[in-house]
């Protein structure tokens, strides 16, 4: 699970010509959902957007208070769109939780945030619909915020487990060759320096 979250002076939603929801400070949080998602990525991304300390405290000292300790207000709005995969130069959302499973997953991740906070402060956008999304950025503050057991794109995953391979293969093996000779030459140089592996030899070592 992806989310954008922006520290907001007030941001709006409207669909058509119709206004359907607004806040005046406080965050505004853009929310994607990956067909791989659980109830464990929903709870952090909650606890996140709700511990945050994104704002300054009643003396001005900055990222000391939450959107809670301050009693501001949170909107959010489901985006798919955070679940792009590029081809090239074409978006690819197959990562993206299909819609019909989507809705009813969004809507408990909207429960949740009000039942652990003051549900009136809880607003949010119009899932699936065309939507302008008027955002005045505090700051700008904005965070990217990714659930730890959120999905990886299959071909990056690939790749990292290729890398991970490729440093325990370097890990087995012993020094190399040529790392071989070059202490041996180093040694021949001079046969009373140290390695600095035995730790420090200099003459001026307290007894």
């Amino acid at each position: 699970m992806r989310a954008i979250i922006q520290r907001v002076t007030k941001a709006t939603v409207t669909v058509g010509e119709e206004e359907i929801s607004s806040i005046g400070r406080g965050l505004c949080v853009l929310l994607g959902v990956s067909v791989e998602d659980t109830q464990k990525d929903a709870d952090y991304i909650v606890r996140k957007i709700l511990n945050l300390r994104l704002f300054e405290d009643e003396g001005g000292r900055a990222w000391t208070k939450s959107v809670v300790d301050r009693d501001f207000e949170v909107l959010c709005v489901s985006q798919f769109t955070l679940q792009c995969v590029l081809k090239a130069n074409k978006p690819d959302f197959h990562l993206a939780m299909p819609a019909e499973l989507a809705q009813p997953f969004y809507n408990s991740i909207l429960e949740n945030m009000r039942s652990s906070y003051k549900p009136e402060l809880i607003k949010d956008g119009r899932f699936g619909a065309y939507m302008q999304v008027h955002i005045q950025n505090d700051g700008p503050v904005t965070i990217d915020l990714t659930s730890p057991t959120g999905p990886s794109d299959p071909k990056q995953l690939s790749k990292q487990e290729k890398q991970q391979q490729r440093k325990e293969k370097t890990r087995s093996k012993g020094p190399s060759e040529s790392s071989r000779e070059k202490g041996a030459a180093r040694s021949k140089r001079d046969p009373n320096a140290s390695s600095g592996a035995d730790g420090d030899v200099s003459s001026d070592r307290e007894p």
